[in-house]
């Protein structure tokens, strides 16, 4: 969660969203190109003297002419870089399927990347080849292409048949900011192919599955929405195909339906379905704001006509309590859904030597408002932390579960507790209380007017600081980080401030996204004392939106 600078390039308007990303321009993408390495013999060399000079340029990118360590041999693996946000499988299929043909894609939408394998070296040689010599468009924007460290992108789905599919799609929900319902996802699903049964399911983050009637419309579905948005900068599909080849669903309700069975028992009267949302009104994001809800990218391959746009979607604010999980009838796995929310995260994994309330807070803070922190004292290393609602708990897990802390990988989970009762309290190892109040915290940054100039972000090797002395130098920080025995930063940006600004800010770069977790843990909400100052400055960390400095 990152507050909005105002400097240049700042952007204007509140409410969540993904910050732009710079582009990175042909000089730059041309020294990443480094990495291809050139291993063809001297007659391959008189057989494809073209493709071999153009190997050789990427080599020798610098201006030097000084060849890079790093080679990457051939692979029928592509990298591309420089993608738009509103690229979708489809974009990337259209444009560069003329070099080959295309086994796999894998979209990674907040970097702005995607990895593409063919069913050849040859293919993925002229992908890259052709991209070091002219500009090659994805989505009418020029993307930059290398090859992969990667023979072959892996499934999830652990089948050798790279043209293998399911008619059932894994969606997980990457930055859930707003409810994923039943009705959301039949209206983003539904207008490219029928729509057959859809499971939801909280597990690590918000992830749902949806059956279509053959093959044939899981293809055509996740080529048309693999990387798009739901909503405009966040709630973005990242879809595979599932193992499960059928849903069993006992109950429509927010969390499944089956629509090939609407007898089944269904929501409470006056809940009616309203399966329109795209172009409605949005859901309430749980701390009083509004904002638009918006379509699909404008180049997304099915758009609805306009006669399909004028329902609205009703968004409860808590799924109902008495869902049941379901099963899946086929060969493989079944998953658990959790039609149940609950504003508590269980947290386990944690340093019983470093990890306190505090360092708690400093972290999950970032993602919603922290009422209550509480160590388990019969389970080591475990918390619970009840936060302002669920939204905010499913922002933590989808972007907290599964880092590493001191260590330790976190596990981040639902709980099934409602709320943290302040029993059993005890001393942990650093002699601070077991439980603590954070609800009347004025560091809880989504309670006040300015909760809108919030960013959501997950962890990255780099910090955006804020609320620091101005006189607070480079060297001061690396002593902060040396006293508080946390990794220090390798690289130290100041923003331009004001003149009638009493604070600073700007970005810490470190070796890792690790050491930058760790860093935040400790020092986030550390209170700086300067002299002929009454009161400290409280300085106040989160995750960039920068990859780098």
């Amino acid at each position: 969660m990152e507050e909005r600078e105002d400097r240049g390039g700042g952007g204007g308007g509140g409410g969540y969203h993904r910050a732009a990303k710079r582009l990175r321009t042909e000089e730059e993408a041309g020294g990443e190109e480094l990495e291809d390495g050139e291993q063809d013999s001297a007659g391959e060399e008189a057989a494809r003297s073209g493709v071999t000079e153009s190997r050789s340029r990427r080599i020798r990118g610098t201006k030097d002419g000084v060849e890079d360590s790093h080679c990457i041999p051939p692979s029928p693996v592509v990298h591309v870089r420089g993608l738009c946000d509103a690229v979708v499988e489809a974009d990337l299929v259209e444009a560069l399927d003329k070099f080959g043909n295309i086994c796999y894609v894998m979209m990674m939408p907040f970097k702005r990347q995607a990895l593409v394998e063919f069913d050849s070296v040859d293919s993925a040689e002229r992908c890259v080849t052709s991209g070091a010599r002219e500009a090659v468009c994805v989505a009418e924007q020029q993307a930059f292409f290398n090859f992969s460290t990667s023979q072959r992108i892996t499934r999830p789905t652990n089948v050798d048949d790279p043209t293998s599919g399911n008619k059932v799609l894994l969606l997980s929900i990457q930055n859930p900011l707003y409810p994923i319902t039943t009705d959301v996802l039949y209206t983003v699903c539904n207008p490219i192919v029928n729509v057959q049964r859809i499971v939801i399911f909280k597990r690590n983050g918000i992830q749902a599955m949806v059956e279509y009637p053959d093959l044939e419309d899981a293809q055509k579905a996740k080529l048309a929405l693999n990387g798009a948005d739901i909503y405009a900068g966040c709630c973005t599909l990242k879809i595979e195909y599932a193992r499960p080849n059928r849903l069993n669903v006992v109950r429509n309700d927010n969390s499944s339906w089956d629509y090939t069975k609407p007898f089944l028992l269904q929501r409470e009267r006056g809940k009616g379905r309203q399966r329109q949302a795209i172009l409605g009104e949005h859901p309430s994001n749980g701390y009083g704001s509004h904002c638009p809800l918006l379509p699909l990218p404008g180049n997304c391959r099915y758009r609805r006509s306009s006669e399909e746009v004028q329902d609205m979607i009703s968004y409860p604010l808590l799924l109902p309590k008495n869902s049941h999980s379901y099963s899946s009838s086929s060969s493989s796995s079944s998953f658990l859904g959790h039609g149940a929310s609950s504003s508590v995260a269980m947290v386990s994994g944690l340093h019983p030597a470093k990890m306190n309330c505090s360092c708690i807070f400093n972290l999950f803070c970032l993602y919603g408002n922290v009422e209550k922190v509480k160590f388990m004292k019969s389970v080591a290393g475990t918390a619970l932390v009840e936060m302002g609602d669920e939204y905010a708990v499913d922002r933590a897990v989808t972007h907290l579960n599964s880092i590493k802390v001191f260590d330790k990988k976190l596990n981040v989970c639902v709980s099934k507790q409602q709320a943290v009762i302040p029993s059993q309290v005890f001393d942990l190892a650093d002699g601070s209380s077991s439980y603590q109040d954070f609800s009347l915290s004025r560091n809880n940054r989504f309670s006040s007017a300015q909760s809108t100039r919030n960013i959501i972000q997950p962890p990255s090797a780099v910090l955006h600081f804020y609320n620091a002395p101005p006189t607070l130098s480079q060297h001061q920080l690396h002593k902060l980080c040396t006293e508080h025995n946390v990794p220090s930063f390798t690289k130290f940006k100041v923003f331009d401030a004001k003149s009638s600004s009493k604070t600073l800010s700007g970005l810490l770069e470190f070796d890792s996204k690790t050491d930058a977790v760790e860093a935040l843990t400790v020092l986030n909400h550390h209170q700086i004392r300067i002299p002929n100052s009454s009161n400290p400055f409280t300085l106040k960390l989160c995750f960039s939106t920068s990859s780098h400095l």
